[in-house]
């Protein structure tokens, strides 16, 4: 398979390739003979439903559940598109179940809802829960998507993870890891900004800590977070004490100031003249799709090691690297939940597949690498056996 075909999609190639939608289900058993329905559905099914009944453990051996996770979105934040609503969110919920197929052989069903109350979602991913081994919610707009995690996490006794969060944190991370790697810097020393301060900007900035980070200046829209600065809501104030060390106030322009690290997760510009702010050499991870906070030759010119969100550039940032081996390990273990343990694991088994090949275009696998699905999958196993 050719994982570097950069050539231009047509509007018909692409309507072509959802057309009918991109899903479809199928038996794993023939019905072909009286016998084949006997043991498939009645009489037989009966017995399996009263072993089940009487012991609920089973349900993951005798049912698709133990490899079937739900995708559940409300298309309130679908990738650059922002809120286009559960029907148009659709496709992206097709084509990441396509991705879970691909990558780990996992069922996966695309659940979109039409309403954006956090009580209403809550309420119906738990009745629906049952059906599936695992929740990966997806697509759901900032504040509310802590909220809603939350909550699922605490009611159900399977995975739950917002992938919009935590697997580009965990990405982020295994990139980072490598970089540091290769430049002979440690990860603990760098200092670290994070433009952004969505889901995957709080996540990035809990998992950096979570790996020893310990200085990161985090921005959103109005500049740098510190614990003076008001109004702040909940979520921002938790961030604000648990971030920028070095009591910093004002823009993009102050948090660069001296910083080897920046992490877009914005939709913001990096000027010039701030990278010139910048300590020799840094590492610049500008993940804005698909126009990065910083113009991909200004950060060839001024970046050591660069990554983005994209396909045509190296070192894409690209969450199908963690989040079906996340998933695949969870489900094998018999996980309730994915813990931060689980995440860091998944991050090292990514770092450590690029660490054959290290250099600075390829501080991240391929998304399209074989290796990188079954090493996560395995290291979060092991971390949720440990845990």
């Amino acid at each position: 398979m050719n994982d570097h075909d950069y050539g231009a999609l047509t509007d018909a190639e692409i309507f072509d390739a959802h057309a009918g939608g991109k899903l479809t289900t199928s038996s794993v058993r023939t019905l072909e003979t009286v016998r084949d329905l006997s043991l498939a559905y009645t009489p037989g099914v009966a017995r399996v439903c009263e072993a089940i009944a009487d012991d609920a453990s089973l349900v993951r051996e005798y049912t698709w559940t133990g490899k079937t996770v739900a995708i559940v979105s409300d298309g309130s934040a679908v990738l650059g598109l922002g809120n286009i609503g559960p029907k148009a969110a659709l496709p992206v919920m097709e084509g990441k179940a396509q991705l879970f197929g691909r990558f780990a052989g996992l069922n996966a069903v695309p659940i979109v809802l039409d309403t954006t109350d956090v009580d209403e979602i809550v309420t119906a991913v738990t009745a629906i829960a049952p059906s599936f081994g695992g929740i990966n919610l997806e697509d759901i707009s900032a504040p509310r998507c802590f909220e809603i995690e939350r909550r699922l996490d605490e009611a159900l006794d399977i995975p739950v993870m917002h992938d919009d969060q935590h697997g580009t944190a965990i990405v982020i991370l295994a990139a980072l890891r490598n970089a540091c790697a290769l430049l002979e810097r440690d990860l603990n020393d760098l200092k670290v900004v994070i433009s952004g301060a969505g889901a995957a900007g709080i996540a990035c900035t809990k998992i950096l800590i979570g790996a020893g980070v310990r200085d990161i200046t985090v921005l959103d829209s109005r500049g740098i977070i510190h614990r003076g600065r008001t109004p702040l809501n909940r979520i921002k104030r938790e961030l604000a004490e648990v971030t920028n060390p070095r009591g910093l106030i004002g823009g993009v322009t102050e948090a660069l100031e001296g910083a080897d690290t920046f992490i877009g997760l914005s939709r913001g510009h990096v000027r010039e003249a701030e990278l010139q702010r910048m300590a020799a050499d840094p590492i610049l991870f500008s993940l804005a799709n698909p126009d990065p906070e910083i113009d991909p030759a200004l950060a060839a010119k001024y970046g050591a090691v660069v990554a983005t969100g994209r396909s045509d550039l190296p070192n894409q940032i690209n969450n199908v690297l963690a989040f079906p081996g996340i998933f695949h390990g969870a489900l094998a273990a018999g996980a309730s939940h994915i813990t931060t343990a689980m995440k860091l694991a998944a991050s090292r088994a990514i770092a450590e597949i690029a660490a054959k090949d290290l250099d600075a275009e390829h501080v991240v696998p391929s998304p399209l690498d074989p290796r990188v699905a079954p090493a996560v999958s395995n290291a979060v196993r092991a971390a949720a056996k440990i845990h």
